[in-house]
């Protein structure tokens, strides 16, 4: 019974052994009683090298940054201004101008263009582009010298004072007649048309820039095989006769043809002289 007893109060003891509060040990938690401490990590003199040009770069990141958000907002284009153009409207020029994302950033458009010019647009002889300050820029149009336009194939074949082939289009142009009447077997362009009086091309050209100067709306202009030249005004033919004073009786027709509108039939003036400036009218 003795030996029992002992037994049963050594067990006591030890379980008792097990139930006694953990002791804490100075400066850790409760919770980490018991597992080893864990040597703070050391970092070398590459890892710092690492951090210092991350955060090198991370400074000039931020530095482009700002840089570029101040070029994009101080540069943006607000105003345009283009001159000298009839073949296009302003709207096509500046789409032509400025053709990318960056277009409407006037520090890149003068840098893109500087003593540059724009050469390779149909109808156009060239384009100068000019930032007059951050938000405002010129595009100067120089448009080909247009004399008129033959129907070759279905399509406009454009021709300057010289008589050569400049352009050729599907869509005609404000301002520049059809000529009818030369003979020709073929055309080629940049070449010059094939006719039998070259002249007749600084007629048509002459022709062309007084009708603009006065203002005119010519249709057309017909060579006839004695040289003789008459302009279609819609209804009204004006038989002009031959190529002398071509200059002062296209001047009459500023004054002559708005009293002529909505008539129908040749206005005649074969026969205008300095002395005479004789013509008259005969309707259909």
């Amino acid at each position: 019974m003795m030996k029992k007893k002992k037994l049963k109060k050594k067990k006591q003891q030890k379980r008792t052994g097990y139930d006694r509060p953990i002791q804490k040990k100075k400066g850790r938690p409760a919770y980490m009683a018991g597992r080893p401490v864990k040597e703070p990590v050391k970092i070398g003199r590459r890892g710092k090298k690492l951090i210092g040009a991350l955060l090198t770069l991370a400074v000039i990141f931020g530095i482009l940054a700002g840089v570029y958000a101040y070029i994009i907002k101080a540069y943006t284009i607000t105003t345009i201004y283009v001159e000298g153009n009839l073949h296009y409207t302003n709207e096509e020029i500046i789409s032509m101008v400025m053709d990318d994302s960056y277009g409407r950033n006037s520090l890149i458009l003068s840098w893109k263009y500087k003593d540059k010019s724009i050469t390779d647009v149909p109808f156009i002889e060239k384009m100068d582009v000019s930032v007059l300050d951050p938000h405002t820029v010129k595009i100067d149009v120089y448009e080909k010298a247009l004399a008129g336009y033959v129907e070759y194939l279905e399509r406009y074949m454009y021709f300057d004072r010289d008589g050569i082939i400049v352009e050729s289009s599907k869509e005609k142009t404000p301002g520049i007649p059809l000529v009818t009447g030369l003979s020709f077997e073929h055309v080629i362009l940049h070449q010059p048309l094939p006719v039998e009086n070259p002249d007749v091309f600084k007629d048509v050209l002459s022709i062309t820039q007084l009708t603009n100067k006065y203002q005119l709306n010519m249709d057309r202009i017909y060579f006839g095989s004695d040289e003789s030249i008459t302009l279609y005004f819609d209804r009204v033919k004006v038989a002009l006769g031959t190529r002398e004073f071509l200059e002062e009786k296209v001047m009459q027709l500023q004054y002559m043809l708005p009293t002529l509108t909505g008539k129908s039939g040749v206005l005649r003036m074969e026969n205008y002289s300095e002395e005479t400036k004789t013509f008259t009218f005969e309707p259909d």
